[in-house]
């Protein structure tokens, strides 16, 4: 396992691109910079890109860098952000950013049959904490939700949000799981999340509809994610559980224009990817890293499992090219946020979570 460990350990060392982002408009601005990727996708696709379920964590994200992007190839297309925007300031923020923004609760059949047309979708909706409390809850949200925007949207370019909890846990040396592996999830939250990958691709064979499910694993913003989950309970003396050993991790902004980019790849039936950074990093080594940036040694609990929720990207780098933001460029930045003190989300990630209890 050493060379999992000493890539991260080098990571910090190498070549360190944009500085530190210092406030939050800075950070959002970073993270839906637009790219080649994002502009050559949407150079391939007509009209307007409705975005559904666009107030959580990643959504504003790409409704921003479809914004910036569209306003360089194609100007006058709409992008349109639906959500329940239970947090007002961030319909606030994407009106201000050109976005259209509607609320609507996806739950309820006839308000989605009443939004408006377009031919371009992303669906991001879905559930994950409070499943094991709640686990009807979970599957409602995780496989009526995205049955019901099939459903209304059965003409569209459809792109999905799924995650790589599909997946068994694997082996570090295996290199993670492939987009042709057999799904055999573990806990309530990765089998509804089967459920729902399911669903679609059943609507897209009996509709005919063109669909790509992307299968993301831990995409990094400063205010939350993994990396500031280590860091913050190495700053804060907290223990830090390595059971789940290894981890990928990418960029958001780089998650998010992967995403973008499948407009031009849906596929009957639906075309899969994942979508995470390439490197298989170790738990271990990100926490003694962060350690010796903020001069305590990170208390760590339990030893790492032989296995763990690992993908591999092959498919990904093939289609889209090795992602822009670094490790090294992910850690610089994340300790530089958690050291001045910035926003960070009370939502632990639960990546350590073995059983699938979210």
């Amino acid at each position: 396992m050493s060379p999992l460990r000493t890539e991260v350990t080098r990571a910090p060392g190498a070549p360190i691109g944009a500085p530190s982002p210092t406030t939050e408009a800075d950070l959002d601005l970073l993270l839906s910079e637009p790219s080649a990727l994002t502009a050559h996708a949407l150079t391939q696709t007509e009209g307007d890109v409705l975005v559904l379920g666009a107030g959580g964590k990643m959504g504003p994200t790409v409704a921003r860098m479809l914004r910036r992007t569209l306003d360089k190839v194609r100007p006058t297309a709409r992008v349109i952000a639906v959500s329940r925007f239970s947090d007002h300031n961030t319909a606030t923020t994407l009106a201000a950013a050109g976005v259209e923004t509607i609320r609507c609760d996806l739950a309820d059949r006839a308000a989605v049959a009443a939004l408006p047309d377009a031919p371009n979708v992303i669906f991001m909706a879905g559930h994950k904490f409070g499943t094991h409390d709640d686990p009807a809850a979970t599957w409602g949200a995780n496989v009526l939700l995205p049955a019901f925007a099939a459903e209304r949207y059965a003409t569209a370019r459809f792109v999905a949000f799924s995650t790589g909890n599909v997946y068994p846990f694997t082996s570090p040396a295996s290199g993670g799981s492939t987009e042709n592996d057999p799904l055999a999830p573990v806990g309530e939250y990765a089998a509804s999340c089967v459920g729902r990958e399911r669903v679609l691709a059943y609507s897209a064979q009996r509709t005919d509809t063109p669909m790509a499910i992307v299968r993301l694993n831990y995409a990094i913003d400063l205010r939350y994610g993994v990396l500031t989950d280590i860091a913050t309970r190495v700053l804060r003396g907290r223990p830090v559980d390595v059971r789940m050993g290894y981890v990928n991790l990418i960029w958001q902004g780089d998650a998010a224009a992967r995403a973008i980019a499948c407009l031009a790849h849906v596929a009957v039936p639906p075309f899969v990817v994942n979508v995470t950074g390439p490197e298989i990093l170790s738990v271990r080594a990100i926490a003694e890293h962060f350690g010796r940036t903020f001069g305590r040694a990170p208390v760590i609990e339990g030893s790492e499992a032989p296995d763990a929720l690992l993908s591999n990207t092959a498919r990904s780098t093939e289609l889209f090219g090795a992602p822009s933001t670094s490790v090294a460029q992910m850690i610089a930045w994340v300790a530089d946020w958690v050291l001045r003190g910035g926003q960070v989300l009370d939502t632990p990630t639960h990546f350590e979570e073995r059983e699938g209890k979210f």
